[in-house]
């Protein structure tokens, strides 16, 4: 058999129910791999590789019995994302050694779907960043290039699916935290639509913005994950009432006459030619297959980046206010009342981007302000709603870059966070309409990095974005590059 860490999630949970390989013996793959890569990669806070083989262990009887296709198949979680008695501290110094007295509903039923977990991954500090550069536990490294950015936030769920140290992740999507890190890191990844996984248990960044999804090695990996993350949950009175399951079947790879906009918009200055090139090459691979290419205007491109930092900065100002050294997580030492704990304890407790944003949010929420900037954003939102509407008029489906370049060196973004902000101008529509969006890897630049084309689908369109996503990759081998393939097996 292929080595075990090449294979897509699918085929390991295939290989396991045909007794062809065990889930311990599976899960010890991992931990291999975690133990020889970790120390170049940093992809963990936690890890919890015993709970994981003991897991594994009492999985391997229910495995003739199982209907789940992902059943004792080893995955992460990001760390912003709530297990019950392991330690969950959204790689912030101020929540210490939290352990959360429940889970998310998103682990919950990753759990009922016989998943193995191997620990908590790391990423931006509350999620804010693009290239997990501010963890308070150091930067994630890009497996194809160490001196590179994995992406962020969820940098960490993706050079883990990379760097084959699980075959799945959960990550969190507030502006493009999935696509962006899965296409800097050769993965694929989903933000679905807002409200069809329930956010309970996820700590917030931007309530209406955040939402939960997989990082995987192929749109079918994700499909099967999707099928046991979505429905309703009475805990989320934000999460939708929809069918649950299905979307791994529906992947047919039939595209033909499925209209895929290229809006000109996103093609225009600032686009490294490289990727652009990827792109129409990824265009041209769907047209193959019969699919139709619409080329049109979307001149709402220019309000992205200041309507999505405004709202989330606000938004941001508003859940972080929670993290005071009161109640739990890290507490500042030497405050002389109450009034100097909370300033020393948020002062020393988060780092310098959580800080930034902190205070923009606080400013444009502040009286005199509120309508000049938070108030307009609002407004500017409901214009980038509609210009997908229309935009969805047109076409079935849009594909556009998911960032204008391919990763950056590491040190680069922290030093410019204004262009660490418009690097995000791709991916933060979509959270801005609440629709769904998948990175898929779609080739390389000139130094062997990946680029990662997005699909972004009308709302609850998650079936026809991973069929189209599917179909690409039934064509093309980009999904399956692995950044150790020249190592011998």
């Amino acid at each position: 058999m292929e080595k075990l860490t090449e294979l897509t999630a699918l085929e390991l949970g295939a290989a396991i129910k045909k007794g062809e390989v065990s889930i311990e013996e599976a899960t010890r793959a991992a931990l291999e791999a975690v133990e020889q890569r970790e120390g170049e990669l940093n992809c963990f806070i936690t890890r919890t590789g015993e709970q994981a083989l003991e897991r594994a262990r009492a999985l391997q009887a229910g495995v003739k019995e199982t209907s789940s296709p992902l059943y004792g198949v080893p995955m992460a979680i990001k760390d912003n994302i709530c297990t019950k008695g392991v330690k969950t501290s959204c790689a912030s110094k101020i929540l210490g050694d939290f352990k959360p007295p429940y889970e998310a509903t998103a682990a919950e039923r990753m759990e009922r779907a016989g998943c193995v977990s191997l620990g908590k991954l790391n990423m931006d500090e509350f999620a804010m960043g693009s290239t997990t550069e501010t963890s308070f536990y150091g930067p994630t490294h890009n497996p194809w290039d160490t001196g590179r950015v994995p992406g962020g936030s969820s940098g960490g769920a993706a050079a883990a699916v990379a760097g084959r140290e699980c075959w799945y992740a959960l990550g969190s999507d507030t502006g493009g935290s999935i696509r962006q890190p899965a296409s800097y890191c050769g993965v694929t990844g989903i933000k679905p639509t807002y409200g069809t996984v329930s956010r309970y248990g996820l700590i917030a960044y931007a309530s209406s913005l955040d939402q939960i999804g997989p990082l995987a090695r192929s749109a079918a990996d994700c499909a099967a994950v999707l099928d046991a993350l979505m429905g309703k949950d009475p805990r989320d009175g934000t999460s939708l009432d929809v069918p649950a399951g299905g979307l791994l079947a529906s992947l047919t790879g039939d595209v033909r006459g499925m209209k895929i906009g290229l809006p000109a918009d996103c093609f225009g200055e600032g686009l490294d030619p490289e990727v652009r090139r990827a792109m129409l090459e990824a265009a041209d691979v769907l047209k193959s297959r019969g699919a139709q290419l619409v080329e049109f205007d979307f001149p709402v491109m220019e309000y992205m980046v200041p309507t999505y930092y405004i709202i989330a900065a606000a938004e941001a100002s508003s859940n972080l206010s929670r993290f005071d050294g009161v109640k739990y997580g890290w507490r500042a030492e030497g405050y002389e009342d109450l009034t100097d704990l909370y300033c020393k304890t948020r002062t020393q407790g988060f780092g310098a981007e959580v800080k930034r944003r902190i205070l923009l949010g606080t400013f444009v929420l502040s009286s005199g302000y509120y309508d000049a900037y938070y108030k307009k954003a609002l407004q500017a939102k409901g214009l980038i709603k509609a210009a997908f509407d229309d935009a969805f008029g047109r076409c079935d489906l849009m594909l556009t870059p998911v960032a204008p370049t391919t990763a950056p060196k590491l040190g680069e973004s922290l030093s410019d966070p204004l262009q660490m902000y418009l690097s995000d101008i791709d991916t933060v529509s979509v959270n801005l309409a609440g629709l769904p969006g998948l990175s898929m890897p779609c080739g390389f630049d000139k130094g062997g990095m990946p680029i990662g084309a997005q699909l972004i689908g009308p709302a609850l369109g998650e079936a026809a974005v991973l069929n189209a996503a599917h179909a690409f990759q039934m064509d093309t081998d980009w999904h399956k590059r692995s950044p150790y393939e020249k190592e011998v097996f």
